[in-house]
């Protein structure tokens, strides 16, 4: 009983909040700044979960107590097999509902409802390594085809022998940010390569970055500081594009608060034939990076305050293995082991996902103290 007081006193504290910011968001004022409305708007939707949670834990509650009165006072034998049965249905659901609320009441990564960029690059293992990232491109094509989201390309280096030197897209769709997160840091492969004459195994590896995909209100960009060419882009758009000057290339001098010295960003994107919409999204991506590189300090802090890496943002990290030999893949973060590879490649991701987001979630209860 201990237990179902603290989860309501819990959920009472956040009752006045919710009324709160039900009030303000109704508030002109407030509606006039874009920053706070939205970010008042998530926080809204999410403590509306917890409210209804907290009134059916409450009615769950209540029906318990009042069936354990009724077969205290009851004689009547029909009325107390009713009592008994809606006593067990309560007693099975209020467990079930008290983890739902503690997964609610941890803090949200306010990041995980934005769109992301997917960035894969070859790293070590040459030829290799760029077969790789192709690879891994397709597999997060196949994955976010299955859960509905569009995958645009940005831009893209080809590697001499197949697959990609780099390639950079951006994922639209639900929760993005939040699912694909877990796949940032170093993937590795074990395998012969199509290169290789003796049939001996190599290891080559792959990095793949997740970044939040930046609103346009996050990040302030003067625009005049922008250095804009354009040149004529090649590849999968065919010879017609060659012939126009579509491809949008940016260079930005940004103040890292860190160093204090100005760093230039530069940035291509050849997206479409459209130049103005490629100039879109340029812009977006330089927001994103931007973005992304002022939010680092916030995920180091949190990973300096965790004591395993989950979704920590420490790209460095090698947090992968794709055997081939042995049909195997192994998450290094949490011990994860299958033997699925190749239905694995081909998109079916999402056990170790579910895998990773418990882990994670375990841990940030134990920081809760849920």
């Amino acid at each position: 009983m201990d237990n179902a007081n603290s989860l309501l006193e819990k959920l009472n504290d956040l009752e006045a909040r919710f009324q709160e910011v039900a009030l303000l968001i109704t508030d002109p004022a407030v509606a006039a700044d874009m920053k706070r409305y939205v970010k008042l708007n998530k926080e809204y939707r999410e403590l509306e979960q917890i409210m209804d949670a907290r009134r059916r834990y409450i009615a769950l509650q209540e029906t318990l107590r009042e069936t354990k009165e009724l077969l205290a006072e009851e004689s009547d034998n029909e009325l107390r097999e009713m009592a008994r049965e809606e006593q067990i249905r309560c007693t099975e659901e209020i467990p079930i509902l008290e983890e739902e609320i503690k997964l609610l009441l941890i803090p949200g990564d306010p990041q995980d409802d934005r769109n992301a960029i997917l960035e894969i690059r070859g790293g070590t293992g040459g030829d290799e390594a760029a077969i790789f990232a192709g690879d891994l491109y397709r597999m997060y094509s196949k994955y976010c085809e299955s859960k509905g989201w569009r995958m645009e390309v940005s831009s893209f280096s080809e590697g001499t022998s197949g697959g990609y030197k780099e390639i950079i897209c951006t994922v639209s769709g639900e929760k993005v940010y939040g699912t694909l997160k877990y796949e940032s840091g170093v993937h590795r492969v074990q395998r012969v390569p199509a290169t290789e004459t003796q049939g001996r195994v190599h290891t080559s590896a792959a990095s793949v970055a997740v970044l939040p995909e930046a609103e346009p209100f996050d990040v302030e960009i003067t625009e005049s500081a922008i250095k804009w060419d354009t040149f004529r882009s090649s590849g999968a758009g065919g010879q017609n594009v060659n012939k126009v000057e579509s491809g949008v290339r940016l260079r930005y001098p940004w103040h890292n608060p860190e160093t204090g010295q100005t760093e230039e960003i530069l940035i291509e994107c050849t997206e479409t034939r459209d130049q103005p919409k490629n100039k879109e999204r340029a812009l977006a991506r330089l927001r994103t990076l931007i973005y992304d590189r002022e939010h680092r300090r916030y995920t180091d802090d949190i990973a300096n305050k965790r004591k395993t890496m989950v979704s920590t943002g420490d790209r460095s990290a090698k947090i992968r293995t794709y055997n081939y030999p042995q049909g195997r893949i192994t998450d290094h973060r949490i011990n994860y082991t299958i033997y699925n590879l190749q239905a694995f490649v081909n998109g079916d991701i999402q056990d170790c996902i579910d895998h990773l987001i418990v882990a994670e979630n375990t841990e940030r209860m134990k920081e809760n103290e849920l």
